[in-house]
């Protein structure tokens, strides 16, 4: 009888694929996802997000109304749209601030170097957005990220990015005032976030 030599083993382990965005544009244009599926593609893997609750809706509405009306031409206020990260992610943030363009990204989505400020508000995502989202946004150079977290009542402004996730986090107290760093115009108190 022969015995198994370990040093002669090879260890083979099915390789693991992983999703280009391209790959995912096909999937959706194939009609895999139906328009209600909420899916996100995150670092090549495909990733279920859950039903939005009525407050994070509400919130989500809320902010765009504060932001549409500051923005103006300033920028473009996207809501739920997603954000090409190449290549193997394409999150849907709850809420962009655009730069402006003449097409309205009709032609393509926007990427890191379109945006202006990414927001997300967490409820049940929070530990998934602090972890998983606030770092890939860091990592691909999106200049300023706000995380609202709505069980705290609290928001967090991420800022100056870098390939290990951003290098300033400032908590603001209710009564201060708050602009993205690229739209100094577009001041919020952030007590206004809560009424």
């Amino acid at each position: 009888m022969n015995a198994i030599q370990p040093n002669r083993e090879q260890a083979l382990e099915p390789a693991a694929y992983r999703l280009t965005v391209a790959a995912y544009h096909r999937m959706i244009e194939a009609g895999i996802f139906a328009e209600d599926d909420r899916v996100e593609l995150i670092e090549g893997e495909l990733r279920a997000m859950p039903p939005i609750n009525a407050g994070h809706a509400g919130k989500n509405k809320r902010l765009n109304q504060l932001f549409s009306r500051r923005a103006q031409d300033l920028a473009i206020v996207a809501v739920q749209d997603p954000l090409t990260l190449p290549e193997h992610s394409e999150p849907e943030p709850d809420l962009m601030l655009l730069r402006p363009r003449d097409d309205f990204y009709e032609g393509t989505n926007p990427t890191p170097a379109d945006t202006l400020l990414v927001v997300e508000i967490a409820d049940t995502s929070l530990r998934y957005d602090r972890n998983t989202k606030l770092p890939l946004y860091a990592a691909h150079g999106v200049p300023e990220t706000w995380l609202i977290d709505l069980k705290r009542r609290r928001i967090e402004l991420h800022r100056d990015p870098g390939p290990d996730g951003y290098r300033q986090v400032l908590l603001p107290d209710r009564a201060q005032f708050i602009a993205p760093v690229l739209l100094p115009e577009m001041r919020i108190q952030v007590a206004e976030l809560w009424a």
